[in-house]
C-alpha cells in the first residue's frame, strides 16, 4: 500500500471514529432530554404521550385523594387541568394551592403518571418557566373571557 493511500485509510478511520462517537453523545443527550410544559400545552397536545417530560403549575384546592401510598391530585395554569397519579412519598412542602413541578409520562387517558414530584421551596419561588407558563395561561384566559363576554375592557 503506497502512503497516500495508508494516510487516507487513516483519515477514514479517525472520521468514523469521530462521527460514531458523536452520533452516540447525541443519542445520549436525545434520550436524557426532559421537556417542560403546562396543563394548557398538554390539553393542546404539545406534549408528548409516551414520552417523558415535566408538567409545572399549581396544585388545584380539593384535588389531593390519598389512598395509602397513591396520591392523585390536579395540576392546573388556571386555564387547563391535568390529573396527575403519584405512588411514593410525597415532599413536605407539597400542598393545595401550591406551586408543584412532577415528572412522569402521559397515558391515553390524559392522566399524567408521575415518577417524581418537586414541591417549591418557599413561598416567593417557582420554577421560572412555571411562572412564565402560567402567566401566559392567564393572559389567554382573560382574553377569552373577554371574548366571550363581548366586554371590551
Amino acid at each position: 500500500m503506497k502512503p497516500r493511500h495508508k494516510r487516507a485509510a487513516i483519515a477514514l478511520g479517525v472520521l468514523a471514529a469521530v462521527g460514531t462517537a458523536a452520533a452516540l453523545v447525541l443519542n445520549a443527550f436525545n434520550s436524557n432530554l426532559v421537556f417542560f410544559y403546562t396543563p394548557t400545552q398538554v390539553a393542546t397536545k404539545e406534549a408528548p404521550e409516551g414520552r417523558t417530560f415535566r408538567i409545572g403549575g399549581m396544585v388545584r384546592e380539593g384535588s389531593v385523594v390519598r389512598e395509602g401510598v397513591m396520591v392523585r391530585f390536579v395540576v392546573t395554569d388556571t386555564a387547563q387541568d391535568v390529573p396527575v397519579r403519584f405512588e411514593g412519598v410525597l415532599p413536605d412542602l407539597f400542598k393545595e394551592g401550591k406551586g408543584v413541578v412532577a415528572q412522569g409520562q402521559l397515558g391515553p387517558d390524559g392522566t399524567f403518571t408521575a415518577r417524581e414530584v418537586l414541591a417549591k421551596h418557599d413561598e416567593n419561588y417557582m420554577p421560572p418557566e412555571a411562572a412564565d407558563a402560567m402567566q401566559r395561561a392567564q393572559k389567554m384566559k382573560h382574553s377569552a373571557d373577554t371574548l366571550a363576554t363581548g366586554d371590551s375592557k
